[in-house]
């Protein structure tokens, strides 16, 4: 992503090849980049927005979505690009290669992408030693899931174990329930799951900031399918499990908006533009089911300044692009902020 080249070029020479090729190339670029210090020309175009959320300071209110970013292996580049905050993952307790390929699809006519990677991670224990060695300054955000092979009914200890481990490392941690890539997973937004598991996780929290003698926010990933009574019920575990954040929302299972793409029976989860009523409906209900009382990211379809103020207007503290980032590079950071 050389700052010498409009990226409107660069995105034509990454998607003349396969999408998960392309994604690592692109990060290999902006490693590059960030090497020989030209990503910081994106970083100077960004002024602050000092915003506080979480008890947390954030240089501007604009993030990086997990999923970009799995194993931390680019945190310093992904921070020179003038982004707010930065969130890695998902990562799971053991490594795992993820779902078969291809798995990864761009339905570009429409703004958005399919995946169904499933978690591909170099396990917790290599993203750590990454976030150990990063230069990057900003806020950060480990996002934790659960092995594919560990059974649903099992699930918590997974959890319990990545946020023991990423807790001294992590400005926030997200509990990711909603990727619609690992079998089961969404069922553990529901019901007595939900509160099992919410409540597992702030008791270990509260003890673990007494042995780091730190406190580390703790947010919830939920999912753009719920139904009202579904968002009603979560929100009410929130409330009464003091989480501290909410991420509305992660990608798809709904191909109504795409029937028309080639890439419409793949399975995985769609991000991009035609998520974007979906995910701020969900944010909005969160908004006036919450009454302030918890941090609201919103993420999902943010491509423009407009959409990205949509958010902010329907209770969004923070945002996070991925899609939108994807489709427009570092000058998208750039347009919102100037927008604020």
């Amino acid at each position: 992503m050389s700052s010498l080249l409009p990226y409107s070029l660069v995105r034509k020479v990454l998607f003349s090849f396969e999408p998960e090729t392309s994604h690592h190339l692109s990060l290999e670029m902006m490693k590059w980049v960030e090497k020989i210090h030209l990503s910081a020309v994106y970083r100077k175009q960004v002024t602050d927005f000092p915003v506080m959320a979480m008890g947390l300071h954030f240089a501007n209110p604009i993030g990086l979505a997990a999923g970009l970013d799995k194993n931390g292996d680019y945190i310093d580049a992904l921070g020179d690009l003038g982004f707010g905050f930065i969130e890695i993952g998902t990562v799971t307790p053991r490594p795992q290669p993820g779902n078969p390929k291809p798995r990864l699809f761009r339905l570009t006519e429409h703004g958005a992408i399919i995946n169904r990677m499933g978690f591909n991670n170099k396990g917790v224990d290599h993203l750590v030693r990454q976030v150990e060695k990063r230069t990057y300054k900003g806020v950060l955000g480990i996002n934790i899931g659960k092995n594919a092979n560990t059974p649903v009914e099992n699930a918590n200890q997974d959890y319990l174990h990545g946020l023991e481990r990423v807790y001294a490392y992590a400005d926030y941690v997200t509990v990711n329930l909603s990727s619609p890539n690992t079998p089961g997973l969404r069922s553990l937004q529901m019901g007595d799951a939900l509160k099992k598991l919410v409540t597992e996780l702030s008791d270990a929290k509260v003890k673990l900031a007494t042995r780091h003698n730190k406190r580390v926010p703790l947010v919830i990933k939920i999912a753009p399918d719920m139904s009202t009574e579904e968002v009603h019920h979560l929100a009410m575990v929130a409330l009464e499990c003091k989480v501290d954040g909410l991420i509305a929302t992660n990608t798809t299972l709904s191909r109504e908006l795409v029937k028309d793409s080639i890439f419409a029976n793949e399975a995985g989860g769609l991000s991009g533009k035609p998520v974007f009523e979906s995910s701020t409906r969900v944010l909005a209900q969160l908004k006036n089911e919450l009454d302030g009382k918890s941090c609201l990211i919103g993420v999902g379809g943010i491509d423009s300044a407009e959409t990205a103020q949509a958010k902010f207007n329907a209770g969004a503290n923070l945002i996070q692009l991925y899609t939108g980032f994807i489709y427009q590079g570092p000058e998208l950071i750039k347009k919102i902020r100037e927008s604020i």
